[in-house]
């Protein structure tokens, strides 16, 4: 009876043993990815970093030798693949850099090019047909990665041909799944915790994605176009799929062809539904056409779906070790996969609405905006990349952006409620008297109070000034012509507080003829001036008060010349007083004012009401023919 000899496995054997233990322990937590949390994750991946680390110290601790050549590089290719992909690229290249050099030492060559392309390509020429070349070309390919990562995409259009290849010349040495299925299985070859060519076909997509972006970014549109089409035609998964439709739209949205982008933006969506970038660049194609109803529609799905969980881009499936989101880092990248935020977004849809008869909408969309704005909720997830879209306007303009929805949707009292909590946090703040200072240089910087507290103080005076503008709205709706009148009245004894100086006089009440920019605070502090003094003459009009009503209803229109309210209702009271060819005439040029093709640019509580007392243009036209008629008879 034979009795069997236990047989110490060599130096070697352990290694190659340990080697496969700590991947196969990566791939069993990899199978259950779905299962816990991304941190619980990247700390097995941080242990497993540290276990190959210490395993190649160990081999690196024995003279440089042919015969462990698979295995050094292996265990090299693993460590590496796993700093790359907790973003530690200074590590994966120091253990690139080391790893080349015990190369150089096993096969005896002279010093090689510190250039990297050149240092790669002469490397890979010097092994010739060795048994560990392969093991080199798969370390190149975690070089390809670092490049990528680190955005050196100059160093890899260089190399682009030979980087390329890896993919057909690593297919053949590895022979069909089946083969590579079996090597895998095999004890004494040492295992890879990921398959070099799944790795290829990732960074070459990814290589196409990264060098699209930076073309487009350059203005080269038809280059990165190409090169976007031929990374859609990769396998790839399909996030990064998404992605090269959604660049591919932005080339073509360039190029002037929005409804071939719109196609590819649709594209995008349908590959990967949590693609939001493309929905949101949609909504900006469908601004562009002036397709109002489809960019509010829009805007809606682009909301619940920042609200979703999966907004979020998850581990892709099938290479949860290494996600895109480490090799595509790139600035114009960013810029060009960023959206909104979710109260952005809703702040957006709920001014949408409130200008395109969708009131009682719009109307909601504010509610839902300011309870979001008063609760712990960040309304979306905070590792959304956002866009560097202006900021949400602050709470007070909200509030009264709000309160012109609540009015317009035949909701005074709620208004006027809105309206009294901008007043009551701002009115007792507000100076007895405030000097904006003329810029240095004439409409190039915005005019200026004195200070940061100055500033802050002009904007509450702006706010509470529209607040007591939008309560005399509100009266006017109701009637009340006497409240109406009262709350203007504040508006306008508020307004007066402020002064303007040039340089070289005195402050004084500014006129419009000092209104440089659209949008500056004295552009602001004019119009609610030109529409308070407008409401207050239609208020006096309803009363009876008619010379009051032409006075305020001149002041208004020196305020704001194309008022179209005051130029309106200046011809109605003429008409009343008898002047009826002076009515007629200032009727004729309130229509001749050009249409508002800005009116979007404008404040909600800057824009004219749209209730209250209006005139019929038609019947004014007819009240013209008729005194025509009369005059020449």
């Amino acid at each position: 009876m034979s009795i069997k000899t236990y047989q110490p496995l060599s130096l070697c054997d352990r290694w190659i043993q340990e080697n496969n233990e700590l991947v196969n322990k990566w791939k069993q937590q990899e199978r259950g990815a779905e299962a816990v949390s991304h941190n619980h994750i990247q700390t097995h991946l941080r242990w497993c970093l540290s276990e190959f680390h210490k395993l190649s110290r160990k081999i690196q601790g024995i003279p440089p030798l042919v015969d462990h050549a698979q295995l050094e590089l292996t265990v090299v290719y693993n460590a590496c693949l796993c700093s790359v992909a907790l973003s530690q690229f200074s590590e994966a290249e120091l253990l690139l850099s080391q790893a080349t050099e015990r190369v150089i030492q096993m096969t005896g060559d002279d010093a090689i090019s510190s250039d990297p392309p050149a240092f790669w390509k002469t490397l890979l020429k010097s092994m010739g047909s060795t048994t560990f070349t392969s093991s080199v070309k798969h370390l190149l390919c975690l070089q390809w990665a670092v490049w990528l990562a680190k955005c050196q995409l100059k160093t890899i259009q260089e190399f682009q041909d030979e980087l390329f290849s890896l993919f057909e010349t690593l297919s053949t040495e590895f022979g069909d799944d089946e083969r590579s299925s079996e090597r895998g299985k095999s004890s004494d070859i040492p295992i890879l915790v990921m398959d070099p060519r799944r790795l290829i076909e990732l960074l070459q997509t990814c290589t196409f994605i990264a060098q699209g972006a930076e073309r487009l970014s350059e203005g080269q549109s038809s280059e990165a176009l190409s090169g976007l089409q031929k990374a859609s035609s990769l396998s790839a998964p399909r996030t990064l799929l998404a992605y090269t439709h959604h660049l591919s739209g932005l080339c073509l949205a360039s190029m002037s062809c929005p409804q071939m982008a719109l196609q590819c933006y649709r594209m995008a969506l349908e590959t990967d539904s949590r693609c939001v970038c493309a929905l949101y660049q949609s909504i900006l194609i469908y601004r562009e056409l002036e397709n109002t109803q489809a960019e509010i529609q829009a805007l809606r799905l682009l909301h619940s779906t920042l609200l979703l969980p999966s907004a979020t881009e998850p581990p892709l499936a099938g290479t949860p070790l290494l996600s895109p989101s480490v090799l595509l880092c790139s600035q114009s990248l960013n810029r060009m996969l960023s959206v909104p935020s979710a109260l952005s977004v809703l702040h957006s849809l709920a001014q949408k609405c409130v200008l395109h008869g969708r009131v009682s909408e719009g109307v909601e969309y504010y509610l839902d905006l300011l309870a979001a704005l008063h609760s712990d909720d960040q309304h979306g997830s905070p590792s959304q990349v956002h866009a560097k879209d202006p900021p949400l306007p602050r709470l007070p303009e909200l509030y009264l952006e709000a309160g012109v929805a609540l009015i317009t949707a035949r909701r005074p009292a709620d208004c006027v409620a809105l309206c009294d909590e901008v007043i009551g946090t701002t009115l007792e703040l507000l100076p007895e008297k405030l000097v904006l200072e003329e810029p240095q240089e004439k409409f190039q910087v915005e005019t200026r109070t004195v200070g940061a507290e100055g500033e802050d103080r002009m904007k509450m005076l702006l706010w509470t000034g529209a607040a007591y503008l939008l309560q005399g709205h509100c009266h006017t709706h109701l009637r009340d012509w006497k409240q109406a009148v009262t709350h203007y009245t504040r508006c306008i004894n508020l307004l007066v507080k402020v002064h303007f100086k040039r340089k070289g006089f005195q402050p004084q009440i500014p006129s419009a003829d000092m209104v440089g920019k659209q949008g500056t605070d004295l552009c602001i502090l004019q119009r609610l001036k030109g529409l308070s003094l407008a409401g207050r003459g239609i208020s006096f009009s309803q009363t009876g008060q008619l010379r009051e009503a032409l006075r305020d209803l001149h002041l208004s229109l020196q305020a704001v010349p194309d008022c179209v309210g005051a130029g309106l209702w200046c011809g109605e009271v003429l008409w009343r007083l008898g002047r009826r060819q002076e009515a007629a005439a200032c009727w004729e040029k309130t229509w001749s004012f050009p249409a508002h093709s800005s009116v979007e640019s404008l404040r909600l509580y800057l824009q004219e009401p749209q209730s209250g007392p209006l005139l019929d243009s038609t019947e004014l036209r007819h009240r013209i023919q008729e005194l025509g008629s009369t005059l020449s008879a």
